[in-house]
Protein backbone atom coordinates (compact mmCIF):
# COMPACT_ATOMS: atom_id res chain seq x y z
CA UNK A 1 0.00 0.00 0.00
CA UNK A 2 2.53 2.38 0.71
CA UNK A 3 4.19 1.69 -2.51
CA UNK A 4 0.96 3.11 -4.32
CA UNK A 5 1.25 6.34 -1.87
CA UNK A 6 4.69 6.86 -2.75
CA UNK A 7 4.93 6.48 -6.43
CA UNK A 8 5.05 9.13 -8.28
CA UNK A 9 1.85 11.28 -10.02
CA UNK A 10 2.80 10.23 -13.33
CA UNK A 11 3.68 6.43 -12.63
CA UNK A 12 0.08 6.15 -10.30
CA UNK A 13 -1.96 7.71 -13.26
CA UNK A 14 -0.22 5.22 -15.63
CA UNK A 15 -0.95 2.25 -13.25
CA UNK A 16 -4.60 3.28 -13.21
CA UNK A 17 -5.01 3.69 -16.74
CA UNK A 18 -3.81 0.42 -17.39
CA UNK A 19 -5.68 -0.79 -14.93
CA UNK A 20 -2.83 -2.35 -12.87
CA UNK A 21 -4.38 -0.79 -9.99
CA UNK A 22 -7.33 0.89 -9.57
CA UNK A 23 -7.94 4.72 -7.93
CA UNK A 24 -9.67 3.98 -4.97
CA UNK A 25 -6.50 1.18 -4.05
CA UNK A 26 -4.41 4.33 -4.71
CA UNK A 27 -6.57 6.44 -2.49
CA UNK A 28 -6.60 3.97 0.40
CA UNK A 29 -3.19 4.21 0.38
CA UNK A 30 -3.16 7.33 0.61
CA UNK A 31 -5.43 7.28 3.11
CA UNK A 32 -3.56 4.54 5.69
CA UNK A 33 -0.48 6.70 5.86
CA UNK A 34 -2.59 9.95 6.57
CA UNK A 35 -4.02 8.01 9.55
CA UNK A 36 -0.57 6.43 10.51
CA UNK A 37 1.60 9.55 10.12
CA UNK A 38 -0.69 12.52 9.88
CA UNK A 39 -1.10 13.05 13.92
CA UNK A 40 3.01 13.37 14.47
CA UNK A 41 3.60 16.22 11.57
CA UNK A 42 -0.20 18.53 11.43
CA UNK A 43 0.40 18.57 7.45
CA UNK A 44 -3.30 19.20 7.24
CA UNK A 45 -6.10 21.36 8.92
CA UNK A 46 -9.54 19.33 7.33
CA UNK A 47 -8.54 15.56 5.52
CA UNK A 48 -11.25 14.80 3.36
CA UNK A 49 -10.75 10.98 3.06
CA UNK A 50 -14.96 10.29 1.73
CA UNK A 51 -14.94 12.38 -0.92
CA UNK A 52 -10.88 11.51 -1.97
CA UNK A 53 -12.43 7.72 -1.84
CA UNK A 54 -16.26 9.13 -3.75
CA UNK A 55 -13.64 10.45 -6.57
CA UNK A 56 -11.17 7.53 -6.61
CA UNK A 57 -14.07 5.35 -7.58
CA UNK A 58 -15.50 7.42 -10.02
CA UNK A 59 -12.70 7.08 -12.07
CA UNK A 60 -12.41 3.26 -11.47
CA UNK A 61 -16.32 3.68 -13.41
CA UNK A 62 -15.14 5.59 -15.70
CA UNK A 63 -17.39 8.40 -15.13
CA UNK A 64 -14.11 10.82 -14.42
CA UNK A 65 -11.36 10.75 -17.31
CA UNK A 66 -8.34 12.96 -17.67
CA UNK A 67 -4.47 13.47 -16.99
CA UNK A 68 -4.44 13.90 -13.73
CA UNK A 69 -7.38 10.65 -13.04
CA UNK A 70 -6.09 8.32 -10.54
CA UNK A 71 -3.79 10.62 -8.22
CA UNK A 72 -4.59 12.27 -5.37
CA UNK A 73 -3.73 15.72 -4.57
CA UNK A 74 -3.54 18.25 -1.25
CA UNK A 75 -4.65 21.67 -1.78
CA UNK A 76 -3.20 24.37 0.53
CA UNK A 77 -5.97 25.50 2.69
CA UNK A 78 -6.12 29.13 1.16
CA UNK A 79 -7.83 27.27 -2.26
CA UNK A 80 -11.60 28.06 -2.27
CA UNK A 81 -13.37 24.51 -2.72
CA UNK A 82 -16.89 23.84 -2.82
CA UNK A 83 -18.46 22.55 0.30
CA UNK A 84 -15.32 21.72 1.84
CA UNK A 85 -14.07 24.59 4.41
CA UNK A 86 -11.05 26.92 3.48
CA UNK A 87 -9.85 28.46 7.08
CA UNK A 88 -6.95 30.61 5.14
CA UNK A 89 -5.43 29.18 8.30
CA UNK A 90 -7.05 31.56 10.01
CA UNK A 91 -8.92 31.04 13.36
CA UNK A 92 -11.82 34.15 11.57
CA UNK A 93 -12.19 31.76 8.69
CA UNK A 94 -12.68 28.73 10.72
CA UNK A 95 -16.38 27.76 9.66
CA UNK A 96 -16.00 29.51 5.94
CA UNK A 97 -17.07 27.23 3.31
CA UNK A 98 -17.20 28.33 -0.32
CA UNK A 99 -19.91 27.91 -2.73
CA UNK A 100 -17.20 26.83 -5.40
CA UNK A 101 -13.93 25.95 -6.17
CA UNK A 102 -11.16 27.48 -7.16
CA UNK A 103 -10.11 27.78 -10.95
CA UNK A 104 -7.04 25.63 -10.07
CA UNK A 105 -8.67 23.00 -7.96
CA UNK A 106 -11.88 23.19 -10.92
CA UNK A 107 -9.17 22.65 -13.42
CA UNK A 108 -7.62 19.75 -11.38
CA UNK A 109 -11.17 17.88 -10.60
CA UNK A 110 -12.19 18.03 -13.97
CA UNK A 111 -9.25 15.96 -15.22
CA UNK A 112 -9.84 13.97 -12.52
CA UNK A 113 -7.75 14.39 -9.51
CA UNK A 114 -9.19 13.20 -6.05
CA UNK A 115 -8.60 15.44 -2.95
CA UNK A 116 -6.80 14.48 0.33
CA UNK A 117 -7.58 17.42 2.18
CA UNK A 118 -6.95 20.83 2.87
CA UNK A 119 -3.34 21.67 4.18
CA UNK A 120 -2.06 23.44 7.19
CA UNK A 121 -0.15 27.00 6.08
CA UNK A 122 0.90 30.33 8.11
CA UNK A 123 -1.67 31.89 9.09
CA UNK A 124 -3.03 34.21 6.13
CA UNK A 125 -0.25 32.89 4.19
CA UNK A 126 1.75 35.66 5.85
CA UNK A 127 4.69 33.77 6.92
CA UNK A 128 7.57 31.18 6.26
CA UNK A 129 7.03 29.03 9.37
CA UNK A 130 3.96 27.60 9.90
CA UNK A 131 3.28 27.76 13.05
CA UNK A 132 0.23 28.05 12.83
CA UNK A 133 -1.10 29.15 16.28
CA UNK A 134 -4.89 27.99 15.35
CA UNK A 135 -4.68 24.72 13.63
CA UNK A 136 -1.04 23.93 15.09
CA UNK A 137 2.20 23.78 13.77
CA UNK A 138 3.43 21.94 11.23
CA UNK A 139 6.50 19.84 11.45
CA UNK A 140 9.31 19.18 9.19
CA UNK A 141 9.71 15.37 8.72
CA UNK A 142 13.53 15.37 8.32
CA UNK A 143 13.54 16.39 11.99
CA UNK A 144 10.32 17.38 13.62
CA UNK A 145 12.06 19.76 15.83
CA UNK A 146 12.24 21.98 13.03
CA UNK A 147 10.03 23.91 10.74
CA UNK A 148 8.61 23.24 7.34
CA UNK A 149 8.92 26.65 5.64
CA UNK A 150 5.47 28.04 4.34
CA UNK A 151 3.68 29.84 3.82
CA UNK A 152 2.62 26.34 1.92
CA UNK A 153 4.45 24.19 4.77
CA UNK A 154 1.38 21.63 5.04
CA UNK A 155 1.77 20.59 1.20
CA UNK A 156 5.36 20.17 1.43
CA UNK A 157 5.30 18.01 4.57
CA UNK A 158 2.16 16.04 2.42
CA UNK A 159 4.25 15.21 -0.32
CA UNK A 160 7.33 14.28 1.03
CA UNK A 161 5.34 11.84 3.88
CA UNK A 162 3.28 10.33 0.87
CA UNK A 163 0.34 11.43 1.77
CA UNK A 164 -0.54 12.74 -1.69
CA UNK A 165 1.00 12.56 -5.19
CA UNK A 166 1.09 16.33 -5.81
CA UNK A 167 -0.42 19.74 -4.36
CA UNK A 168 -0.60 23.41 -4.77
CA UNK A 169 0.87 26.19 -3.30
CA UNK A 170 0.59 29.57 -3.29
CA UNK A 171 3.91 32.20 -3.54
CA UNK A 172 4.26 35.36 -2.68
CA UNK A 173 7.48 35.69 -1.14
CA UNK A 174 8.37 32.24 -1.56
CA UNK A 175 5.65 30.08 0.05
CA UNK A 176 6.23 27.81 -2.51
CA UNK A 177 9.68 27.21 -3.01
CA UNK A 178 11.00 27.86 0.62
CA UNK A 179 8.64 24.95 1.69
CA UNK A 180 9.81 22.64 -1.03
CA UNK A 181 13.45 23.85 -0.47
CA UNK A 182 13.48 23.15 3.64
CA UNK A 183 11.53 20.08 2.68
CA UNK A 184 13.03 17.76 -0.33
CA UNK A 185 10.05 18.85 -2.74
CA UNK A 186 9.93 20.34 -6.17
CA UNK A 187 7.81 23.30 -6.40
CA UNK A 188 7.01 25.77 -8.94
CA UNK A 189 6.14 29.70 -9.40
CA UNK A 190 5.28 30.24 -12.78
CA UNK A 191 5.02 33.72 -14.68
CA UNK A 192 2.79 36.03 -12.76
CA UNK A 193 -0.66 35.88 -14.23
CA UNK A 194 0.11 31.97 -15.91
CA UNK A 195 -1.89 30.54 -13.17
CA UNK A 196 -5.21 31.65 -11.92
CA UNK A 197 -5.55 32.93 -8.79
CA UNK A 198 -9.45 33.57 -8.95
CA UNK A 199 -10.96 31.51 -5.45
CA UNK A 200 -7.41 31.95 -3.69
CA UNK A 201 -7.71 33.72 -0.40
CA UNK A 202 -5.03 36.73 -1.44
CA UNK A 203 -2.25 38.51 0.44
CA UNK A 204 -0.93 40.65 -2.30
CA UNK A 205 -2.67 41.18 -5.39
CA UNK A 206 0.54 42.49 -6.58
CA UNK A 207 2.37 39.73 -5.94
CA UNK A 208 0.44 36.40 -5.29
CA UNK A 209 1.09 33.51 -7.35
CA UNK A 210 -0.76 29.95 -7.27
CA UNK A 211 1.67 26.73 -8.81
CA UNK A 212 2.19 23.03 -8.65
CA UNK A 213 4.16 21.16 -5.92
CA UNK A 214 5.26 17.42 -6.08
CA UNK A 215 8.08 14.94 -5.55
CA UNK A 216 9.75 15.21 -9.04
CA UNK A 217 10.19 17.82 -11.57
CA UNK A 218 7.88 15.52 -14.23
CA UNK A 219 4.69 15.55 -12.23
CA UNK A 220 5.34 19.64 -11.57
CA UNK A 221 5.42 19.57 -14.91
CA UNK A 222 2.50 17.68 -15.70
CA UNK A 223 0.11 19.82 -12.69
CA UNK A 224 1.27 22.86 -14.51
CA UNK A 225 0.02 21.88 -17.57
CA UNK A 226 -3.08 20.98 -16.18
CA UNK A 227 -3.67 24.32 -14.56
CA UNK A 228 -2.34 26.59 -16.42
CA UNK A 229 -3.84 29.05 -18.66
CA UNK A 230 -5.47 32.27 -19.15
CA UNK A 231 -9.01 32.63 -16.75
CA UNK A 232 -11.06 35.41 -18.63
CA UNK A 233 -12.62 36.25 -14.68
CA UNK A 234 -9.75 37.12 -13.47
CA UNK A 235 -8.63 40.41 -13.04
CA UNK A 236 -4.70 39.20 -12.74
CA UNK A 237 -4.98 36.81 -15.25
CA UNK A 238 -2.75 37.34 -18.72
CA UNK A 239 -3.82 35.90 -21.90
CA UNK A 240 -0.64 34.10 -22.90
CA UNK A 241 -0.26 31.10 -24.70
CA UNK A 242 0.95 28.50 -22.89
CA UNK A 243 3.59 25.90 -23.91
CA UNK A 244 3.36 22.10 -22.49
CA UNK A 245 6.52 21.66 -21.32
CA UNK A 246 6.24 17.74 -21.37
CA UNK A 247 7.79 17.31 -25.31
CA UNK A 248 11.60 18.89 -24.31
CA UNK A 249 11.36 18.31 -20.65
CA UNK A 250 14.17 15.59 -21.54
CA UNK A 251 16.38 17.63 -24.13
CA UNK A 252 18.58 18.06 -21.33
CA UNK A 253 20.77 21.67 -21.01
CA UNK A 254 23.98 21.15 -23.71
CA UNK A 255 24.58 24.32 -24.82
CA UNK A 256 22.12 26.19 -22.75
CA UNK A 257 23.12 29.32 -20.88
CA UNK A 258 23.39 29.36 -17.17
CA UNK A 259 23.92 32.48 -14.95
CA UNK A 260 24.79 32.64 -11.73
CA UNK A 261 24.61 36.12 -10.28
CA UNK A 262 27.32 38.00 -8.55
CA UNK A 263 26.65 39.15 -5.18
CA UNK A 264 22.85 38.89 -3.80
CA UNK A 265 22.26 35.32 -3.74
CA UNK A 266 25.53 33.56 -2.44
CA UNK A 267 26.47 36.53 -0.07
CA UNK A 268 23.70 36.01 2.22
CA UNK A 269 23.93 32.42 1.89
CA UNK A 270 24.73 29.55 5.01
CA UNK A 271 28.37 28.44 3.51
CA UNK A 272 27.18 24.86 3.59
CA UNK A 273 24.53 25.68 1.55
CA UNK A 274 26.19 27.48 -0.41
CA UNK A 275 28.84 25.31 -1.40
CA UNK A 276 25.69 22.45 -2.33
CA UNK A 277 24.40 24.66 -4.69
CA UNK A 278 27.83 25.73 -6.64
CA UNK A 279 28.13 21.70 -6.81
CA UNK A 280 24.51 21.86 -8.58
CA UNK A 281 25.50 24.38 -10.85
CA UNK A 282 28.72 22.24 -11.65
CA UNK A 283 26.45 19.18 -12.34
CA UNK A 284 24.93 21.37 -15.15
CA UNK A 285 28.12 22.09 -16.48
CA UNK A 286 29.18 18.35 -16.98
CA UNK A 287 25.80 17.85 -18.20
CA UNK A 288 26.89 20.42 -21.09
CA UNK A 289 25.53 24.28 -20.22
CA UNK A 290 27.50 27.23 -20.56
CA UNK A 291 28.02 28.90 -16.70
CA UNK A 292 28.30 32.94 -16.57
CA UNK A 293 28.54 34.64 -13.84
CA UNK A 294 26.31 37.98 -14.33
CA UNK A 295 25.90 41.34 -12.29
CA UNK A 296 22.44 41.55 -10.12
CA UNK A 297 20.89 44.67 -8.51
CA UNK A 298 21.47 45.72 -5.27
CA UNK A 299 20.23 43.54 -2.68
CA UNK A 300 18.47 45.95 -0.23
CA UNK A 301 16.95 47.74 -3.15
CA UNK A 302 14.94 44.49 -4.00
CA UNK A 303 13.91 43.72 -0.59
CA UNK A 304 12.71 46.68 0.70
CA UNK A 305 10.81 46.99 -2.75
CA UNK A 306 9.09 43.66 -1.55
CA UNK A 307 8.63 44.74 1.38
CA UNK A 308 6.31 48.08 1.21
CA UNK A 309 4.15 46.52 -1.39
CA UNK A 310 3.77 42.95 0.47
CA UNK A 311 3.16 44.66 3.36
CA UNK A 312 1.09 47.27 1.88
CA UNK A 313 -1.36 45.15 -0.21
CA UNK A 314 -1.97 43.03 2.59
CA UNK A 315 -2.63 45.82 5.28
CA UNK A 316 -5.58 46.76 2.87
CA UNK A 317 -7.26 43.17 2.48
CA UNK A 318 -7.21 43.14 6.23
CA UNK A 319 -7.88 46.53 7.03
CA UNK A 320 -11.34 45.44 8.81
CA UNK A 321 -10.39 42.54 10.56
CA UNK A 322 -7.45 44.54 12.02
CA UNK A 323 -9.72 47.15 12.92
CA UNK A 324 -12.42 45.28 14.39
CA UNK A 325 -11.16 41.50 15.28
CA UNK A 326 -7.40 42.14 15.84
CA UNK A 327 -7.19 39.88 18.61
CA UNK A 328 -8.17 36.59 16.62
CA UNK A 329 -5.08 37.41 14.60
CA UNK A 330 -1.77 35.51 15.60
CA UNK A 331 0.69 37.73 17.06
CA UNK A 332 3.23 37.56 14.81
CA UNK A 333 1.02 38.25 11.70
CA UNK A 334 -0.43 40.51 13.53
CA UNK A 335 2.38 42.74 13.78
CA UNK A 336 3.17 42.49 10.31
CA UNK A 337 0.29 43.43 9.36
CA UNK A 338 0.07 46.59 11.54
CA UNK A 339 3.62 47.13 9.99
CA UNK A 340 2.29 47.68 6.64
CA UNK A 341 -0.89 50.15 8.25
CA UNK A 342 1.67 52.74 7.46
CA UNK A 343 -1.48 55.55 7.94
CA UNK A 344 -1.87 54.40 11.24
CA UNK A 345 1.69 55.94 12.35
CA UNK A 346 2.35 58.48 9.20
CA UNK A 347 0.12 60.41 7.26
CA UNK A 348 -1.89 58.82 4.86
CA UNK A 349 -0.14 61.04 1.38
CA UNK A 350 3.34 59.16 2.52
CA UNK A 351 2.37 56.12 2.46
CA UNK A 352 0.24 56.36 -1.03
CA UNK A 353 3.76 58.20 -1.83
CA UNK A 354 6.10 55.14 -0.59
CA UNK A 355 3.80 52.62 -2.15
CA UNK A 356 4.00 54.69 -6.05
CA UNK A 357 7.63 54.65 -5.49
CA UNK A 358 8.14 51.16 -4.80
CA UNK A 359 5.72 49.90 -7.44
CA UNK A 360 7.54 52.42 -9.69
CA UNK A 361 10.82 50.75 -8.67
CA UNK A 362 9.50 47.29 -9.28
CA UNK A 363 8.82 48.13 -13.18
CA UNK A 364 12.46 49.02 -12.93
CA UNK A 365 13.97 46.27 -11.72
CA UNK A 366 11.66 43.53 -13.41
CA UNK A 367 13.50 45.36 -16.93
CA UNK A 368 16.59 45.22 -15.38
CA UNK A 369 16.56 41.44 -14.16
CA UNK A 370 14.51 40.71 -16.92
CA UNK A 371 17.13 41.33 -19.36
CA UNK A 372 19.58 39.05 -18.14
CA UNK A 373 17.43 36.56 -19.83
CA UNK A 374 17.74 38.14 -23.44
CA UNK A 375 21.10 36.28 -22.98
CA UNK A 376 20.83 33.55 -20.92
CA UNK A 377 18.65 30.77 -20.99
CA UNK A 378 17.95 30.16 -17.10
CA UNK A 379 19.51 31.82 -13.55
CA UNK A 380 20.60 29.58 -11.10
CA UNK A 381 20.85 30.33 -7.30
CA UNK A 382 20.39 29.26 -4.24
CA UNK A 383 16.20 28.96 -2.55
CA UNK A 384 16.94 29.77 0.49
CA UNK A 385 19.72 31.24 2.49
CA UNK A 386 19.49 28.45 5.23
CA UNK A 387 18.37 24.97 5.61
CA UNK A 388 14.96 24.44 8.09
CA UNK A 389 16.02 26.32 11.50
CA UNK A 390 14.06 25.17 14.62
CA UNK A 391 10.90 26.11 15.55
CA UNK A 392 11.31 26.58 19.18
CA UNK A 393 13.94 30.30 19.71
CA UNK A 394 12.90 31.31 16.20
CA UNK A 395 11.42 34.93 15.92
CA UNK A 396 9.14 34.63 12.82
CA UNK A 397 9.43 37.84 11.22
CA UNK A 398 13.27 37.57 11.58
CA UNK A 399 13.05 33.85 10.11
CA UNK A 400 10.86 35.28 6.90
CA UNK A 401 13.75 38.15 6.14
CA UNK A 402 16.29 35.42 6.11
CA UNK A 403 14.12 33.16 4.38
CA UNK A 404 12.52 35.06 1.56
CA UNK A 405 15.84 37.05 0.56
CA UNK A 406 16.33 34.75 -2.37
CA UNK A 407 13.06 34.12 -3.12
CA UNK A 408 11.43 36.84 -3.35
CA UNK A 409 13.15 38.97 -6.17
CA UNK A 410 10.87 36.32 -8.73
CA UNK A 411 7.78 37.12 -7.56
CA UNK A 412 8.58 40.95 -7.14
CA UNK A 413 9.70 40.79 -10.92
CA UNK A 414 6.90 37.99 -11.83
CA UNK A 415 9.23 35.75 -13.44
CA UNK A 416 8.92 31.58 -12.92
CA UNK A 417 11.13 30.05 -10.52
CA UNK A 418 11.62 26.34 -9.70
CA UNK A 419 13.00 24.57 -6.27
CA UNK A 420 14.42 21.30 -6.01
CA UNK A 421 16.40 19.70 -3.96
CA UNK A 422 20.43 19.20 -4.18
CA UNK A 423 21.69 18.16 -1.24
CA UNK A 424 21.84 17.34 2.09
CA UNK A 425 23.34 18.94 4.92
CA UNK A 426 25.69 17.50 7.82
CA UNK A 427 22.68 17.45 9.83
CA UNK A 428 20.68 15.44 6.93
CA UNK A 429 18.19 18.18 6.34
CA UNK A 430 17.37 19.12 2.30
CA UNK A 431 19.01 22.29 0.60
CA UNK A 432 16.67 23.71 -2.54
CA UNK A 433 18.74 24.51 -5.84
CA UNK A 434 16.79 27.33 -7.83
CA UNK A 435 16.41 27.90 -11.22
CA UNK A 436 14.27 30.96 -12.46
CA UNK A 437 13.86 32.10 -16.38
CA UNK A 438 12.02 34.91 -18.68
CA UNK A 439 8.44 35.68 -18.63
CA UNK A 440 6.57 32.63 -19.78
CA UNK A 441 9.39 29.98 -19.94
CA UNK A 442 8.22 27.57 -17.67
CA UNK A 443 9.30 24.68 -20.46
CA UNK A 444 12.34 26.30 -20.47
CA UNK A 445 13.02 26.08 -16.64
CA UNK A 446 11.39 22.68 -16.02
CA UNK A 447 14.04 21.29 -18.63
CA UNK A 448 16.74 22.75 -16.76
CA UNK A 449 15.46 20.90 -13.81
CA UNK A 450 14.29 17.93 -15.04
CA UNK A 451 18.00 17.83 -16.48
CA UNK A 452 19.74 18.65 -12.79
CA UNK A 453 16.97 16.10 -11.65
CA UNK A 454 18.18 13.10 -14.22
CA UNK A 455 21.98 13.40 -13.46
CA UNK A 456 21.34 13.41 -9.78
CA UNK A 457 19.52 11.17 -6.93
CA UNK A 458 18.58 13.99 -4.71
CA UNK A 459 14.74 13.79 -5.48
CA UNK A 460 14.49 9.92 -4.50
CA UNK A 461 15.72 11.06 -1.03
CA UNK A 462 13.12 9.87 2.09
CA UNK A 463 12.84 10.92 5.45
CA UNK A 464 12.65 7.85 7.84
CA UNK A 465 8.82 8.28 9.61
CA UNK A 466 7.52 6.02 12.20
Amino acid sequence: MDDLALLSLEAVTRAVRERRTSAEEVATACIARIEKLEPALNAFITVTADEMLAAARAVDRGERRGQVAGSVVALKDLFDTAGVRTTAGSRIFADRIPAEDAVAVARLRQEGAAFAGKTNLHEWAFGVTTQNPHFGPTRNPWDRERIPGGSSGGSAVALIAGFCHGALGSDTGGSIRIPASLCGVVGLKATYGRISVRGVVPLSWTLDHAGPMARGVRDVAVLYRTIAGYDALDPLSVDAPAEDPLPDIERGVKGLRVAVPRGHFFERCDAEVASLVRAAIDVLAREGALIEEVPFPPSQDLLDTQRTILSTDAAAFHKDRLRERPDEIGADVRARLSGGTLAEVRLATSTGIEYAEARHRRDELRREISAIFDAHDVMAVPATAIAAPPAEGEDAVAAAAKLTALTSPFNLTGLPAISLPCGFTRAGLPVGLQLAGGAWREAMVLRVARAYERATSWTERRPALA
